[in-house]
């Protein structure tokens, strides 16, 4: 393949020119081919044509030596030098011979019926063997092949120089055609080299009338959307990012120029210190989730998984956030059962987050319920509590990176907007995905691996 030209018109047209010279080659075979064969037909037919008339010739004569004494009754009909003529007697003895190029008198069998053989390359030879009253004659009628070959050769020659000829003529041909056929490609790349950040709205819609490169179009019109939804996600990432890291450094910097103004009693100092401690938690928390993630995006993670008790690895979450459901006033109840094939960190870090966010957002006096179910494709898990159900504007955004449906609410030691988003990211590296439903009787996330 790189041998070839890195242009498709040349590729194209060479290719064109391999098509014209095969198919101009086979023609001229079979012509050809067939030329020969009606020139070697020809020839055996006025062979056998030559030894009808010498038979007759000697059946109107008294005798052989009459017909000897007049060469010109056979002579005459052998019209030039290529031919030749032989009667040959008892033992071989010619009689009568033609044999301008004096070859030798061929040995051939006695045939009764006339019969056709080549004289190696140099003659074709049409012979019988006849019985008359003086006794048996062999009449032998040939033609020198020397002839034939020779305006075989101009033939031959004439259809190379056609080949090439033709050959020229389709590269030349498929050339034009390629150049104009692939114009729709040039305009599709120009349209292409129009679209940049700024016009990543622009679709490629020019070459809908080619059935050819309708599916390239739209596949790179999928690519524009994909990517225009990717940079619009990827901008507005950076400005949430932006945000949410501007609020703890402006308390940071606020409580510092404010302490900074005057002496400061120990205590105050101490006071000082703990806010900013807090502050400095809230940008470690958002930092090591956005690792997090980032490394979840990465073509070559790979995640171990291992069967996990899920009875077992909720109750020891429940156990973790005891403290925190107490606080609210919630309870976390326990309905897993069964096992599960998945990597034990990433789903604890996804239970994790979506009970935590149960327990925050959850009415007061009620229960997180946590239980499973299998079918035949999946095990899913779902993370089920009651209180104000989301708005359903916000259910399309709610794993997006730094989304909240509040931001008023948010807390201290909260995941900065991106718990739900990791949930997201840890359910892709296991194949499955997150849904959520909320309603009046309450919100439901649910948590679906493939099994």
């Amino acid at each position: 393949m790189k041998l070839l030209p890195r242009s498709l018109s040349l590729r194209l047209a060479l290719m064109f020119a391999l098509v014209g010279t095969a198919l101009l080659g086979a023609i001229g075979f079979y012509l050809y081919q067939s030329l020969e064969r009606e020139i070697a037909w020809r020839d055996d037919q006025a062979l056998l044509g030559r030894l009808e008339r010498m038979r007759a010739l000697l059946d109107d004569s008294d005798s052989i030596e009459a017909l000897r004494q007049r060469p010109q009754l056979y002579a005459n009909m052998l019209g030039n030098r290529d031919n030749l003529l032989w009667v040959l007697g008892e033992g071989g003895r010619a009689l009568i011979e033609i044999n301008p190029v004096q070859l030798a008198i061929p040995q051939l069998p006695l045939e009764a019926q006339p019969q056709l053989d080549d004289l190696g390359a140099k003659a074709r030879l049409a012979w019988v063997h006849i019985e008359r009253a003086e006794g048996g004659l062999t009449l032998i009628a040939g033609k020198l092949l020397a002839e034939r070959q020779q305006m075989l050769a101009a033939y031959r020659l004439k259809l190379w120089f056609a080949l090439a000829a033709g050959a020229l003529l389709a590269f030349l041909l498929g050339w034009l055609v390629s150049e104009r056929g692939l114009r729709p490609v040039r305009q599709l790349t120009r349209r292409a080299l129009a679209i940049d950040v700024q016009h990543l709205h622009l679709r490629i819609d020019d070459c809908a009338e080619f059935s050819e490169l309708r599916a390239l179009s739209d596949a790179l019109n999928q690519m524009l959307a994909r990517l225009e939804a990717g940079f619009t996600q990827l901008s507005r990432f950076s400005e949430d990012l932006a945000h949410e890291m501007r609020t703890p450094l402006s308390n940071l910097m606020g409580q510092t120029q404010q302490a900074l103004r005057r002496v400061r009693s120990l205590e105050d100092y101490q006071s000082l210190l703990a806010s900013n401690q807090e502050e400095y938690e809230r940008l470690a928390r958002m930092i090591n989730n956005m690792l997090f993630l980032a490394r979840t995006e990465q073509v070559d993670v790979s995640i171990h998984r291992q069967d996990i008790d899920l009875a077992e690895t909720v109750e020891q979450l429940g156990d973790y956030f005891e403290g925190v459901a107490e606080e609210h006033q919630m309870w976390v109840v326990n309905e897993a059962n069964g096992s599960l094939h998945a990597d034990p960190d990433l789903l604890r870090r996804a239970l994790a987050n979506l009970i935590a966010n149960a327990l925050r957002y959850g009415a007061t006096g009620t229960g997180v319920c946590v239980s499973c179910e299998r079918t035949a494709d999946n095990v899913v898990i779902t993370v089920e509590n009651s209180g104000e159900p989301i708005a359903a504007e916000h259910l399309p955004r709610l794993f997006d990176r730094f989304y909240r449906c509040d931001p008023s609410r948010a807390e201290p030691g909260d995941s900065g907007g991106l718990g739900l988003a990791i949930v997201r990211s840890i359910m892709q590296l296991h194949g499955g995905e997150v849904r959520v439903t909320s309603d009046a009787s309450g919100t439901c996330f649910s948590l679906s691996f493939p099994r």
